[in-house]
């Protein structure tokens, strides 16, 4: 019981109780299909590296442990680009999708136009639960593909294996966290049922038991699948990350109330010499608060792992 308290203690009151204020220049881009993404910067004018932050579901670039990042990294002598998902940045996107743990050609789309720039020589990506995901499957998709200059990944509170996750919700401990993904994410799904009508039938909404129905009815439709297991397989980064020819580290605490121990990808960490997973007893999901300091733990074992 004081364990279960613990982990979510460690997970709630670092985002919740904490502000990190950062002065982000916006600039906002066209992706392929004609949507739009929103890019936050923080501008080194003494630096060609860059950090390239992802953040998790249904957060944005302000949130506590992407700010605290873009600080920290800046304050280090790098650029930080801390990019918004579809519908995330305060304006709801154009096109019929939203966004998904595993919507890598967005993420693409930042980095290729980062590097257009010219201005970088080295590009590192962090993520945070979704956006950590989204970085482990970017990498694992581009493989000899990927652009020279981006040279390592890193993911905190990834959902490898996004099956487990999902069922995790459905724990008793863990309604808060349901809660607020299905109220925030059925507004979403609403607006964008307003822009498209007929992608989703909104009466099976009172049906919903477990967060399995939640993605079957609402979630993978809105993705362009009508089969939940062949959604979750292209949602899941662990059936992709093996491809990576850059060194990626994961950062998955035991104690995360959202993901288990089986969405970390062990057998592959164990075999695979670019993949590195770390494991401690603490942190929850995306915690990882250090008593009396202004960053996170999370800020620097991610500039250690890159810059070692």
């Amino acid at each position: 019981m004081i364990s279960r308290f613990r982990a979510h203690y460690q997970t709630i009151v670092p985002n919740l109780f904490r502000s990190v204020p950062v002065d982000y220049r916006r600039e906002r881009i066209t992706t392929p299909d004609g949507d739009f993404l929103d890019l936050d910067w923080l501008d080194h004018p003494a630096s060609r590296q860059l950090v390239v932050l992802s953040h998790g579901l249904e957060g944005d670039s302000r949130r506590v442990y992407v700010a605290s990042a873009a600080r920290y990294f800046h304050r280090h002598g790098w650029h930080a680009l801390a990019w918004n998902c579809r519908s995330c940045s305060g304006e709801m996107n154009l096109t019929e999708k939203l966004y998904s743990h595993g919507q890598v050609e967005d993420l693409e789309t930042v980095i290729n136009h980062a590097l257009a720039t010219g201005l970088y020589d080295r590009v590192v990506l962090l993520g945070y639960s979704m956006g950590g995901n989204l970085t482990l499957k970017y990498l694992g998709t581009q493989g000899k593909q990927r652009p020279e200059q981006v040279t390592h990944g890193v993911a905190f509170s990834a959902p490898v294996f996004i099956a487990h996750s999902a069922d995790s919700l459905d724990r008793a401990e863990n309604i808060i966290y349901r809660l607020k993904f299905r109220r925030a994410l059925t507004e979403k799904i609403r607006r964008k049922e307003a822009q498209f009508p007929g992608r989703v039938d909104f009466s099976r909404l009172k049906d919903v038991r477990v967060w399995r129905d939640f993605d079957r009815w609402f979630s993978a439709p809105i993705g362009g699948f009508d089969d939940l297991d062949a959604y979750y397989d292209y949602l899941s980064s662990g059936n992709f990350v093996a491809g990576t020819t850059a060194p990626v580290l994961i950062v998955n605490a035991t104690n995360d109330p959202i993901v288990p121990p089986a969405c970390s990808p062990h057998e592959l960490a164990a075999t695979h010499p670019l993949i590195h997973l770390e494991q401690p007893h603490w942190g929850g999901h995306v915690g990882f608060a250090l008593r009396g300091k202004p960053h996170n733990w999370m800020d620097e074992r991610a500039l250690a792992f890159v810059n070692g």
